[in-house]
């Protein structure tokens, strides 16, 4: 129970923390779908930042302020994820996705703003005092969401469905690496670079957990229940995609998790006792229910 009064905790927090940095804007269609999108959610990447800020003393709200910014990105992700041109999905968190609510433009825009207001976020003098902090947040972050990051494994996703071969166990890997590990990974390294501390524990630990949760994800699109997910299921087999499961197989995949998650306990001993919330964070990543 402590872990999830902890989760539950932190979850209120965070919105808390996008509230008042969202009141900023106005209440024209994009205001509006912006805060929309940002409700809601497990909170599990703005708890990574939180929870590794804490590890090292990090004042609660320079950790709040890391832990909306990569909230803001993870939102912008999938309002542009749930896209026609994208994914095309209908629904999200239980709720019309954005440009089912509003339509496209104002989806993309809504998108477009949350990215650049995680930006603004860690680079405001809120959020550390030292600029080569703030600055070294800020590229880090652009690194894991864009080109060579996050946005580089959607689009390695995309071609994926087109390809006359389906993709290899290595490759699956190394998309999934891209495309959800690295929002995983940095809210860890930010916790790190708040406080000057060396990130490498955190970085082998968010590794192992970026894989674990994607196998627990494609576990969930095939054994899954809808309503509790908030979206649709199923979407990958019924399109012949590979995937951890369709390649492993269900048990093997599950044992995989398991022991991913492991090994990124283990990575976490350094900082015993403390990293125990942190270690309850990757047991929570595949026993979760959607």
């Amino acid at each position: 129970m402590s872990f999830q009064n902890d989760l539950t905790r932190a979850q209120a927090e965070v919105q808390e923390e996008l509230d008042r940095l969202l009141a900023a804007f106005g209440e024209d269609p994009v205001a509006e779908a912006m805060r929309y999108a940002t409700r809601g959610g497990k909170r599990l990447r703005a708890f990574l930042a939180l929870e590794s800020a804490a590890l090292f003393n990090v004042p609660r709200a320079r950790a709040l302020r890391v832990a909306a910014a990569i909230e803001c990105v993870h939102a912008y992700s999938l309002i542009h994820d749930d896209l026609p041109c994208m994914d095309d999905d209908d629904l999200r968190r239980g709720q019309p996705t954005v440009h089912r609510k509003w339509d496209e433009a104002t989806a993309v825009l809504a998108g477009d703003a949350l990215q650049t207001l995680a930006f603004e976020i860690v680079a405001d003098p809120a959020t550390h005092p030292d600029g080569a902090v703030r600055a070294e947040l800020v590229l880090t972050l652009a690194q894991a969401a864009g080109g060579g990051g996050m946005v580089l494994g959607q689009a390695l996703d995309i071609a994926a469905e087109t390809a006359e071969a389906a993709l290899t166990l290595e490759q699956i890997s190394e998309l999934q690496r891209l495309k959800t590990g690295r929002l995983l990974e940095w809210p860890c390294r930010a916790g790190a670079l708040l406080a000057g501390a060396d990130p490498a524990p955190l970085l082998e630990y968010a590794a192992k957990l970026g894989l674990a949760f994607q196998i627990a994800d494609d576990l969930l699109d095939v054994e899954g229940d809808s309503e509790k997910a908030g979206k649709a299921l199923r979407k990958d087999a019924e399109a012949g995609k590979a995937t951890f499961v369709s390649l492993l197989g269900v048990e093997p995949a599950r044992a995989e998790a398991d022991k991913l998650i492991e090994q990124a306990k283990m990575s976490l001993l350094i900082y015993s006792p403390k990293g125990a919330t942190l270690a309850d964070t990757a047991r929570y990543v595949v026993t979760r229910d959607r």
